[in-house]
């Protein structure tokens, strides 16, 4: 692939609004009410009384952590899945109207050299060439942010240490066109990061 922006462009054409499967589909009924008590019915009901479908995507977070003592995630996870139900969201979209795409990656190596493989443009072209990337901020071995494609959107980098020579990798592209681009830079990203732990652990 050349650029990001030439790897995305057409590569989702004619995809419409199939940005991936929702929350529900991914986080199943049975595990949900283990966790919370109760299952995605359930907390549809609990929503539906409450008057959700009124509220914004922080306010509802918040009332399922105070007043039902549901975890953070947990509760993120319900108020995505009820917006995606109720149609206040599809599939992909933030809560601020926008998309967004994310991939994650296990590597058998120090969190500290995949951030550099980040942040070092020599050490970058390696497994993302050509790519039209600009650092924001960056801690060594935990996040960073870029912009991408002059700004037109930005990605997110939070690294999760599993283990001496174990790291979590979680990135999320923000402020995407449009369902197409989220499809097309799940796919994109699915490969560089394929591509990273490739070169991070072979050379």
């Amino acid at each position: 692939m050349s650029t990001g922006k030439s790897a995305a462009s057409g590569a989702g054409r004619g995809t419409g609004t199939g940005a991936g499967r929702k929350i529900t589909e991914k986080l199943s009924a049975a595990v949900l009410s283990e966790s919370t008590g109760k299952d995605w019915v359930g907390w549809f009901a609990v929503l539906d009384k409450w008057g959700a479908h009124q509220r914004g995507h922080t306010e509802i977070a918040r009332h399922l952590r105070e007043e039902h003592g549901v975890n953070g995630w947990h509760a993120q996870s319900i108020t995505v899945g009820y917006e995606q139900e109720r149609g206040m969201r599809e599939v992909g979209q933030s809560c601020d109207g926008t998309w967004e795409a994310s991939g994650n990656k296990t590597v058998n190596v120090p969190a500290e050299r995949v951030t550099e493989a980040f942040v070092d443009e020599a050490a970058r072209r390696r497994w993302l060439p050509d790519a039209d990337l600009t650092l924001r901020t960056h801690r060594a071995g935990k996040s960073l942010t870029a912009d991408w494609d002059g700004g037109t959107s930005r990605i997110s980098v939070f690294l999760t240490v599993k283990g001496p020579q174990k790291t979590q990798i979680t990135l999320g592209h923000h402020r995407l066109a449009d369902a197409d681009a989220v499809v097309a830079y799940k796919e994109f990203w699915r490969e560089r990061l394929g591509e990273l732990k490739r070169v991070l652990e072979v050379g």
